[in-house]
């Protein structure tokens, strides 16, 4: 049974339901003042209260995913982290699976798309980790044999899983429809977590010694794709959007590399990464690198590009309100910055789901195919 199957869930639920009857049926014979009936009716109302509580995580993580797998769960995660010296030599894209979108005529990549689950090796990072890439229906069709499309790279916040872009936050699914209603013109997704070298919360830094994320993100994806579909290298043709921690990547990615990524969206963004226990020390006494990874203090002290942001923000129910509006007043030409601002949206999914169609629309007006 998977950490996310409906099995799962179903099991959960049953045996809470049960137990409980149990509780009720045997709580007259367990009613003495005894050591051995206190201790029975402690014992049973903590296991009904476990299992009540597991019932709940597991229909939570159910809907949002924060988990992919046992594994991920309980921090033993099971995907592949960064390659060892004799992977290097063959870098790219290796696809390991297919499956539809979840809409009309999915059963023909020409009028529903494709979604490849795919596994990304990095030459320079030499880091590989699994990925999931939505080909719109045009890619399929004979009138574009022969075209190209402009590619936006879509990340989780932490420690979300890539199947949260497809079953939480309907990324295919949403592209596919804003792009069958004109609104935006047919786009490759590259859907991931930033965590490529679980389960270190790495920020898409480069750590010196450890994981290059930085490189991986800037410089690896966009080779290995490049050299797998029909997709350009120029700037215009690379987006990256991401939430939370993802969110924080798709700027400091677009702010700092500007000859990669020609726009950025951070929905609910952080501006700077948070180092704890998950992170480990990112920077090792690099001030440097420390002060660089600050978005905030990139702009004040660092040229700023010919890159364009999006960030996105709430009055109510949002942390980063303030920093928000800080990056807004600092972004200065050539780059340009927009914003979505809602009246009350919290830090989930909900909020995200507002503003992603807004933000690929916004995305697919600053890309080009060519």
């Amino acid at each position: 049974m998977g950490l996310t199957s409906t099995t799962a869930l179903a099991t959960a639920v049953l045996a809470t339901v049960l137990l409980s009857l149990l509780v009720v049926w045997q709580w007259p014979r367990l009613a003495g003042r005894g050591w051995r009936p206190v201790l029975g009716r402690v014992g049973l109302m903590c296991a009904v209260q476990l299992l009540l509580f597991s019932s709940v995580g597991l229909a939570a993580n159910k809907v949002f995913l924060f988990y992919g797998s046992w594994a991920d769960l309980f921090g033993q995660q099971d995907g592949v982290g960064v390659l060892a010296a004799q992977a290097a030599a063959s870098p790219g894209i290796k696809v390991d699976g297919k499956q539809k979108v979840d809409v009309p005529g999915a059963g023909k990549p020409s009028v529903g798309g494709e979604v490849q689950r795919v596994s990304v090796q990095g030459e320079r990072s030499r880091i590989a980790t699994p990925a999931y890439v939505y080909l719109p229906p045009e890619y399929f069709q004979k009138d574009y044999q022969k075209k190209s499309f402009p590619v936006t790279v879509v990340l989780t916040g932490f420690p979300g899983t890539a199947e949260n872009l497809i079953k939480g936050l309907h990324y295919p699914k949403t592209a596919w429809t804003l792009s069958k209603e004109k609104k935006t013109q047919p786009m490759i997704l590259v859907m991931l977590r930033p965590t490529v070298a679980p389960p270190r919360n790495t920020q898409c830094i480069d750590i010196p010694g450890g994981p290059q994320t930085e490189t991986f993100f800037a410089d690896d994806l966009r080779k290995a794709v490049s050299g797998t579909y029909r997709v350009g290298m120029k700037p215009r043709n690379w987006g990256f959007i991401g939430d939370s921690t993802g969110g924080y990547c798709a700027l400091k990615i677009a702010l700092h590399h500007p000859e990669a990524y020609a726009a950025g969206v951070g929905l609910s963004a952080d501006y700077k990464p948070d180092v704890d226990m998950e992170s480990g020390d990112l920077f090792h006494g690099n001030k440097r690198e420390a002060n660089r990874s600050d978005l905030l203090w990139s702009l004040d002290h660092l040229p700023q590009g010919n890159s364009s942001f999006l960030v996105t923000t709430s009055h109510q129910g949002e942390s980063n309100f303030r920093a928000t509006q800080k990056f807004i007043a600092k972004v200065n030409k050539p780059a340009r910055v927009s914003s979505i601002t809602l009246d009350s949206g919290g830090h989930n999914f909900n909020t995200w789901l507002r503003e992603i169609p807004p933000s690929l629309q916004w995305l697919s007006a600053r890309l080009s195919a060519e």
